[in-house]
């Protein structure tokens, strides 16, 4: 939630004669939008989508959410009777239609409080999100999903089974702490970095949200991505981010943007921002479920031995993930771990596998800006990339 409203940036710049702002290069715009600190606010937000996914059902238990307009929950039920129903958790199809659907939804910020009400024909959905929880409440079923954070206790305990079983990892972090650059280094460090792979210029002043914007775009340097440029809207006065845009290579008309339509930076009322269930809505609480020290291991001694697959490449056994390539055009290889119990490859991977095309050696999803690529030995390559050079790599031994 708090990512959907810092970076709801997504929507062309409205370009206006009327608007004038000072000049500012590149570089002083990404520096003024990085400063940014806003951190109380109230609006309206719209997100459009053309990715060209096909029809999630198949992971939603049938239950629609392709949109928002229909009821696409898992059903008014609790507990696991619903589950049992819809073969998801409940929000399943909804909060999956949040992420790939068309919406609109007011939002409000305050601290770290946050809220995502999104409106349906005839009714509404809220997420709700804290420091302490998040709910998902849907007004038409009349059903809330409560997400029960871990304890303090027990993020401890993940903390230190991490640096256990990925001493590699710790150890980078440790000498990272104590060699932070400033800020002004940090955004130097970036810049290069962005410059390298990116054309970075700075577009038409227009309004967005009846506010003044800058445009900030980005075009990779490289043909060979799915990506055509991103146009980002920076408000004049705050600097923080309004509405974005990402192309697709060749096209026309953004894949997928979300913007504010409408915005306020005063901070929202308290009620706007905490869920009190009525006495007719059914509760669900769900916590947050965390990896054992086992489930690490595992994951670990499958890396070193993907690793060991890989001998002379330069691949790093206390990584979560191998990276190909870099820039716009990067392929993400993840090596999916088995559970110790039998050896059996997570629930989520089959669904994920059925909504691709079956291709040699595995099932690919394509969208017009990210591919998937899942092989048959339990490998996931993905990447902003066509599906070949995706295919391609698993091929070669990845």
């Amino acid at each position: 939630m708090p990512l959907v409203i810092a970076a709801a940036v997504f929507v062309p710049l409205q370009a206006s004669a009327a608007v004038d702002l000072p000049d500012k290069t590149p570089e002083q715009l990404l520096e003024f939008a990085a400063a940014s600190e806003v951190d109380a606010l109230s609006g309206t937000i719209e997100q459009r989508t053309e990715l060209g996914l096909p029809d999630l059902s198949s992971i939603t238990g049938g239950a629609g959410g392709a949109g928002m307009g229909g009821s696409g929950a898992p059903g008014g039920g609790s507990g696991d009777a619903a589950d049992e129903a819809s073969g998801t958790e409940p929000g399943m199809a909804d909060l999956l239609a949040l992420a790939t659907g068309d919406w609109d939804a007011r939002v409000f910020l305050d601290g770290d409080r946050a809220r995502l009400q999104v409106l349906d024909r005839l009714a509404e959905r809220n997420v709700y999100v804290s420091s302490d929880d998040a709910w998902f409440v849907d007004s038409e079923t009349a059903t809330a999903t409560r997400l029960v954070l871990p304890a303090d206790e027990e993020l401890q305990r993940l903390h230190d089974d991490l640096d256990a079983a990925f001493p590699e990892a710790a150890g980078r972090k440790a000498e990272a702490a104590e060699q932070l650059p400033s800020p002004q280094q940090a955004l130097d460090a970036a810049l290069a970095r962005l410059d390298e792979h990116t054309e970075v210029s700075v577009g038409t002043d227009g309004r967005v949200a009846g506010r003044d914007a800058y445009e900030l775009v980005l075009e990779p340097r490289t043909d060979d991505t799915l990506v055509g440029e991103l146009r980002f809207a920076i408000d004049g006065e705050t600097g923080m981010p309004l509405s974005a845009a990402i192309t697709a290579r060749g096209a026309d008309d953004p894949a997928y943007s979300i913007g504010f339509s409408e915005v306020s930076f005063a901070a929202p009322a308290a009620s706007d921002l905490v869920f009190e269930p009525a006495d007719d809505v059914t509760v669900v609480e769900r916590p947050l479920p965390l990896p054992s020290a086992e489930q690490l291991s595992a994951w670990k001694a499958q890396m070193q031995a993907e690793a060991a697959a890989h001998a002379g490449e330069s691949v790093d056994p206390g990584a979560p993930a191998v990276v190909h390539g870099e820039g716009w055009s990067a392929v993400v290889e993840l090596t999916v771990p088995t559970e110790p119990a039998d050896g059996a490859a997570p629930e989520w991977l089959a669904p994920l596998a059925a909504l691709g095309e079956p291709v040699a050696g595995g099932h690919a999803l394509s969208t017009s800006l990210v591919s998937v690529f899942v092989t048959s030995d339990g490998r996931v390559f993905a990447g902003a990339v066509p599906v070949e050079r995706l295919v391609e790599l698993a091929g070669d031994g990845g």
